[in-house]
């Protein structure tokens, strides 16, 4: 049977006695297991530590990208914010033309913005780039699509007040708000006692006397309508100011335009004259609107 055990002479170089160590059979097999178990790690750690070094240069190349894609983020979200704050105030600015211009805002913009509110809340963002990274992209989207359709409920809202500021201006330019002639008011709008039959009558303007060809200007924008004689007016000129405004100018001397002719308030439009029944020079001013005089003292503003 063989022994059990192993034997190791040890023979020095020098004179000493010869040393014997002697081992037991499992413990060098333990001892060879252990070397070779040993020498198999280490050999797996230096793969692996060969392998980390390796992707060193990856890994910091993708933590470059992922600062350079957390910037971009910053960046769009604050554009973002930036955007809602400017939206915001040109809504107060509409608000105070409106205001201005006594125009109520549009009733469907306000269902339109019930539903949710033009202005969701300021973005928040992470930490990290990857913490709730898909929500801060949805958010961000959602930012977006909101602003878009604000942006063309304003410009509906817009189109609708410049259209609304427009007639209005067109209102005010075709409006005979200023005198057609200098001169002092020698007869006013209503019943008076006329001053060729002393009976009482409807005077249906006003009379501004002055010397004879002095200048006659339009009172407003409009197109002129009728140049010719009428009846006791002599000779006469009437302008369509449109939105039912319609001027008429008696007793001229002059015409100085022509039927079809577009006129600009402050235009020379005539000479004032004494032709018809008159007792002296004088102008005939009547406003009408939408056929019925009214008093031409309610529009001048000078």
């Amino acid at each position: 049977m063989p022994s059990s055990q192993v034997t190791v002479v040890i023979i020095p170089g020098n004179t000493s006695r010869v040393r014997q160590l002697k081992f037991s059979r499992a413990f060098i097999a333990f001892m060879a297991c252990f070397f070779f178990l040993g020498l198999g790690g280490v050999t797996i750690l230096l793969h692996k530590y060969l392998n980390l070094k390796k992707t060193v240069p990856a890994t910091r190349l993708l933590e470059r990208e992922v600062a350079a894609q957390r910037g971009q983020i910053q960046a769009f979200a604050r554009k973002i914010r930036k955007l809602n704050s400017n939206m915001m105030a040109l809504q107060q600015f509409e608000k105070k033309i409106r205001i201005v211009a006594n125009l109520e805002e549009p009733a469907w913009r306000d269902a339109l913005f019930g539903i949710g509110g033009p202005i969701p809340e300021d973005l928040n963002l992470p930490a990290s780039l990857t913490e709730n990274h898909s929500s801060l992209i949805r958010q961000m989207h959602a930012q977006t699509e909101n602003l878009q359709e604000l942006c063309l409920v304003e410009k509906q809202s817009f189109e609708e007040l410049l259209s609304y500021l427009q007639d209005r201006k067109s209102l005010l330019a075709s409006t005979p708000a200023i005198r057609p002639a200098r001169g002092w008011l020698s007869s006013s709008f209503g019943y008076r006692i006329s001053p060729f039959t002393g009976l009482r009558e409807f005077h249906r303007g006003i009379d501004i006397a002055a010397r004879e060809g002095a200048p006659i200007i339009a009172p407003a924008d409009g197109v002129v309508t009728f140049t010719g004689r009428k009846g006791g007016l002599g000779k006469l000129l009437v302008i369509d100011h449109g939105h039912g405004m319609v001027t008429r100018y008696g007793h001229l001397k002059k015409w100085l335009v022509k039927p079809g002719i577009r006129v600009k308030r402050g235009q020379k439009i005539a000479l004032l004259g004494n032709t018809g029944r008159s007792t002296g020079p004088h102008l005939h001013y009547e406003v009408h609107l939408n056929g019925i005089p009214v008093n031409p003292l309610r529009y001048i503003l000078n």
